[in-house]
């Protein structure tokens, strides 16, 4: 069946980031749309509310019928699920995520596809914002929630959707990255190193699926790599399109100069091949958004808008939640939210948070969520990337039965090594007892940078909530 012509679309394990936004965008786009999950709780479930998309709470074989068109099928569930079986014995149409989103969103519009692993979201976000800010009208799917927005997605109006290019999986029928569905005319690689050990084996085999990937976009299309990063060389053999570099380096093709950082915002000129292109001001903190900006600012470039319309929107761009998110300030203590859980990521964060609240102690509070973060992986690594936190506490590593003993990551390990380099650090498993530290040893202006991947048990309310 043509797009046009499925009109009841079921999502199984819709209030993922990813499904609630392909849900959105769906509903958006005229078709009937409900779904179920076992875990429905806010923002994506509000989200979904708001948008008028039926939710049934867990997975019942009743919740499936074959009026439905079509059933998308979340990478949170496997072949057993109670309603993928009722799906597959009732011979209902079924496809994954990144597949829908190709096919209803993606064809006859051109597709500008961010992915690597660090940056993708506030990337994606920024070209978003842009593109809108100078009248594009395009279509676009993020992993956070835009406060320009106020959503993940939007139905496009004019010829561009943007996608944030997951390398996880699709489905359980599908276990190739989620990007490699997504028909790039144009990319930006922000970086690789290694994550998602629980899906890859090591940066070789991340590697392999980052060449799969390079290897799709049209040898008249167009990939900006971050300059410097020999990861990305190494997969860049495959690529047939035009290949240009951006950052802070001399050599980049499009290179930053003359940074600064005051009152909130990065102020930087951008060269390209030594011809300057403009000066920029973004409102958001850290050298390593300048360097997202940067990628942007050159497609943005090549795609035909001019630098005042991309400064104008660098200018008003809001960020995006849980990204060096200042969630509040009492009695003169900031509460800053952040998503960071790969050591490379935690080291850009504190350095940003550092440099915008210069003189400033800041804390490091670190909950291992991630499935790569709770495992020895990072255990050699984590230490260095917390140094430059005045003070560290690690949480205990979420749900830590689901990862086999050998391979869990030890904290007071961690700890140690930070205190063995000289840094102030303590573990301490529960968020009660993290929260009465804090409370009881915050001083004004102190910042408190809380950093993890899930809701770590409301954290940031509390300390706000008794500060």
């Amino acid at each position: 069946m043509e797009p046009k012509d499925i009109k009841n679309i079921y999502l199984i394990a819709i209030c993922g980031t990813g499904m609630a936004a392909l849900a959105g965008l769906l509903k958006g786009a005229g078709h009937k749309v409900s779904g179920s999950d076992a875990n429905i709780y806010p923002p994506m479930s509000t989200l979904l509310n708001e948008a008028g998309i039926k939710i049934f709470p867990g997975y019942k074989k009743e919740n499936i019928s074959k009026e439905f068109d079509l059933v998308v099928v979340g990478n949170a569930v496997s072949k057993s699920n109670e309603e993928v079986q009722a799906v597959l014995e009732a011979g209902i149409p079924y496809t994954s995520f990144p597949e829908a989103l190709s096919r209803f969103f993606l064809e006859g519009r051109k597709s500008l596809v961010v992915t690597g692993t660090h940056g993708k979201t506030t990337t994606t976000s920024l070209l978003s914002w842009v593109l809108e800010s100078a009248g594009r009208k395009p279509g676009f799917m993020v992993g956070g929630w835009l406060k320009n927005f106020d959503s993940n997605h939007q139905v496009p109006k004019g010829e561009y959707f943007v996608t944030e290019g997951d390398e996880y999986d699709s489905a359980f029928f599908d276990k190739g990255p989620k990007f490699l569905h997504y028909r790039p005319d144009a990319s930006i690689l922000t970086g690789i190193e290694f994550d998602h050990a629980d899906i890859f084996k090591d940066l070789d085999h991340i590697k392999q699926v980052f060449s799969d990937y390079v290897r799709l976009i049209q040898p008249d299309g167009i990939i900006l790599v971050k300059a410097g990063d020999d990861n990305i060389q190494d997969v860049l053999k495959s690529a047939s399109c035009n290949i240009e570099t951006y950052g802070f380096q001399n050599n980049a093709d499009w290179c930053v100069e003359n940074y600064r950082f005051e009152n909130g915002c990065g102020y930087f000129s951008l060269f390209h091949k030594k011809v300057k292109q403009g000066d920029f001001q973004l409102a958001m903190i850290g050298r390593h958004n300048v360097e997202n900006a940067t990628a942007v600012a050159a497609l943005c470039l090549k795609l035909g808008l001019t630098v005042d319309e991309i400064n104008t929107a660098f200018k008003t761009f809001k960020g995006i939640k849980r990204r060096q998110d200042a969630v509040g300030e009492k009695n003169g203590v900031t509460v800053i939210d952040d998503f960071a859980h790969h050591p490379t990521a935690i080291d850009l964060t504190i350095d940003a948070v550092k440099e915008a609240y210069p003189g400033q102690r800041v804390w490091a509070v670190f909950e291992p969520r991630s499935a790569t973060s709770r495992r020895k992986v990072f255990e050699d690594s984590f230490p260095k990337s917390f140094l430059k936190a005045d003070r560290v506490i690690f949480a205990e590593p979420f749900a830590p039965e689901k990862i086999k003993e050998e391979e869990r990551l030890d904290a007071k390990t961690v700890i140690a090594s930070i205190c063995q380099l000289g840094g102030v650090a303590e573990f301490i498993p529960q968020v009660d007892d993290i929260v009465d530290l804090i409370v009881k040893n915050a001083k004004p202006g102190d910042v408190i940078l809380i950093m993890s991947s899930g809701g770590f048990g409301d954290i940031h309310r509390k300390i706000l909530a008794r500060l």
